[in-house]
Order: structure tokens, then sequence, then C-alpha cells
């Protein structure tokens, strides 16, 4: 088989990229390892920036997004018995879309089934070959049998354990990583949010968030150690710890049916290069982000429109900006990850420090810079300028 994009990986970023290049009339094959059911069923974040619903709405991708997505204008910072809003609309004039992943993902593969796109799930044993070369192939297994897709280009978007990455040529990659002593307990719950605006709340007993999913459906988290088992955590343990992280005088936190918690892990990582030959890395498979600022989903998509646009104007005659996507990637990701960073170490507690002393001084900053963020129209501006989004 050949086409002139082979794409490895059915999540948002590989969907996506095939519906830019599907729409300038780009031939393309999506390649995923995983079931159609499981694919739909990965629950994963649910913040849209400003550029991304822009993205999405440019392809005709908005409907479900228009019809349940929450636009929200700002968010709480919460600390010291005391809650302050940061209005993004009046700040920066932007906002952010809560519209889970699931969501995004059902109705873009909904719409690659209405045009006919190509996507082979079920696919075992893929690997790209030749990529340093002009003619790559992608072999794979499908009901038994192994096939190769001959192709341009082939872009990666299977994430952190997927094989893209790892089929770079050896010692042309260097890794940053930095693993957090924290990470989220994360529950969906059948009621509707408590809040208007997200949550982040900063207490001694650890951080605490309130998002939400749909009018119906809240999502919480709680910070816990990275070695605790979520069979430690009773649903009345969480509600009593979200009571307490995020009571505030007069306000009340509507408590509901559990459906899901898991644990979380937090890290960084990035890798020093998206490009290697012919083959091109996006999303997950080339960085990740702590969730604390809502950049994971909103970083593939600014990734797969860099990349989009840079295939079709090598296909226009320009190898420019596909020579420099990886450049341009990281220099957007590196700010990136220094906000999730900075936002990480803002609200977290860290419990696991043995000074008592230390821990406390941390703790009175941490309280400070809250103090001054929320203080200063210029902070607080910088701060929703990076929340809702870096320019793509």
């Amino acid at each position: 088989m050949q086409t002139s994009v082979a794409i490895i990986g059915a999540g948002p970023a590989g969907l996506l990229l095939g519906h830019i290049l599907g729409r300038a009339g780009v031939p393309f094959v999506i390649l995923e390892r995983s079931s159609r059911e499981h694919v739909l069923g990965r629950i994963r974040a649910g913040v849209l920036e400003q550029g991304s619903v822009d993205i999405v709405t440019s392809l005709g991708l908005d409907a479900g997004l228009r019809e349940r997505g929450l636009e929200h204008g700002g968010i709480h910072l919460q600390y010291e018995g005391q809650r302050r809003h940061v209005d993004f609309r009046d700040l920066v004039g932007r906002t952010v879309t809560i519209y889970g992943q699931q969501a995004l993902v059902t109705d873009m593969l909904a719409e690659h089934e209405r045009l006919g796109s190509t996507i082979l799930f079920d696919a075992d044993d893929v690997a790209p070959h030749g990529t340093d070369g002009p003619d790559p192939i992608v072999s794979y297994t499908l009901d038994g049998t192994r096939h190769e897709l001959h192709a341009d280009f082939v872009v990666g978007t299977d994430g952190y354990h997927g094989i893209c990455r790892q089929s770079f040529p050896t010692g042309t990659l260097e890794s940053y990583e930095r693993s957090y002593p924290f990470a989220w307990l994360g529950i969906l719950a059948d009621v509707p949010p408590s809040t208007d605006d997200l949550i982040y709340a900063l207490h001694p007993d650890g951080f605490a968030m309130h998002s939400m999913r749909s009018r119906t459906v809240s999502r919480l988290y709680l910070q816990v150690g990275p070695d605790e088992s979520i069979d430690d955590w009773s649903d009345e343990r969480i509600w009593d710890g979200l009571q307490t992280r995020l009571g505030l005088s007069g306000w009340t936190l509507e408590e509901g049916r559990i459906t899901e918690k898991s644990i979380t892990p937090m890290r960084s990582f990035v890798t020093s290069s998206l490009a290697s030959g012919r083959l091109f890395l996006a999303g997950d498979a080339g960085h990740i982000v702590p969730p604390t600022g809502a950049k994971g989903l909103n970083s593939a998509i600014a990734d797969v429109a860099l990349l989009g646009r840079a295939l079709l104007e090598q296909r226009a005659g320009d190898d420019a900006p596909l020579a420099s996507y990886s450049d341009r990637a990281l220099a957007r990701q590196w700010q990136v990850q220094q906000f999730s960073q900075w936002m990480t170490e803002l609200l977290h507690v860290h419990h696991e420090d043995p000074d008592a002393s230390a821990r406390a001084f941390r703790y009175r900053s941490q309280v400070g810079q809250l103090e001054y963020v929320t203080g200063s129209r210029n902070a607080m501006a910088g701060l929703a300028e990076q929340y809702a989004g870096l320019p793509f």
C-alpha cells in the first residue's frame, strides 16, 4: 500500500493531523495498535486552550464542542481561606473550553468514518523503516498477515511508550526528565459542578482541584503520594479530603456518586528532537507535562498544527517549514514546560521534605507568591496568557 503520510497512533494528535491533511487532499493512513473501542474509552484531559478550539473549529469539527463544551473565562486560585478569581477575558481577551479528550476523539473519529478515511485499528508490531532515506516503510501485522505501507513521511503520534521515538537512530536523542514527589488522585462524580470556573487550591494537607466534564459531571483531584494505592482511598475518604482542602465559608462542595477514580504520577519529559529524516514526532511521543497547567492535549494539538502546515507547504515546494518543525515546536514546548512546572511548584505541598522548618518556609513562600500573583494585574495577565494558550 502507498500513501503520502503514514500516521502511527489514533489519539487526538493523529486524528487531528489526518483531518488537516485530508482537508487539503493529502492521502494518509492512520495505524493504531489498540482497538477502536479502547481508543474511544480512554479518559484524559479536558481543558482546551483558545488556540485548540480555533483549530478544531477551522476544520469543521466543533459541532459537539459548541453543543456540549463549557467555555470558561478564568480560574479561581484558593489559599488561606480565600478564593481569588483570575479573569482571562478581562486580562487577555481569551478563554478556555472544558471538553473532554474522549469527546473530542469521538467527534474526530466519527467524521473520519463519514469521510471514509483509512484508519487501521488492532495493527500489531507496527515498525517504521528507512525513515532516513527517500522511501520510508511502515510494516505492521493485521489479522495475522504482515503488511508494508510505503509513505513519503511517517509521523509518530503514538505516545510516550510508542515505537516511533524508539526508532530514531541510536545516540541521536537526548531526554530531559523530571519526576515530582507527588501524584494526583482523580475522580469523576455524577454531580453538577459546585463552581463556575475551575478551582486550584493550595492547602496545608496538599493540593486540590475542582474541574468538570459537563453540566452534570464533576472532575476533582487530590494531591497524594506517588506510591499510594487507590485501594486505600475509599469514596468517603476522598470526599473528606476534598471537603477539607476546597472548603470555604459560605460555599458548599456538593457530593455525588464516584464513577471512576485513579492515581496518576506527575512528571515532565522532553526529547531533544522531534524529527529524524522523514520521521516526525508529535504530542506525548516527544514530550509530557504535569497536568497542573492543562497543557498535555493542547501541546499535542499545537505540534500537529505546526507539522500539518509544514507538510502542506512542503508539498507546495517549500521545504523550510518542515526542516524547522522540530526547533519551532520544541521552543514552544519549553515555554509550556516552564509554565506547567511553575503551576505545579506553586500549588503542591512538599510533604516529603524531612525538615519541618524547610517545609514551613516553602509553604509560606508559596502563599506569598499567590498573594503576589492575585494582587498584581500584570502577574495575573501573565498567568492568563499562558493558561489560555501561547500562539501556535
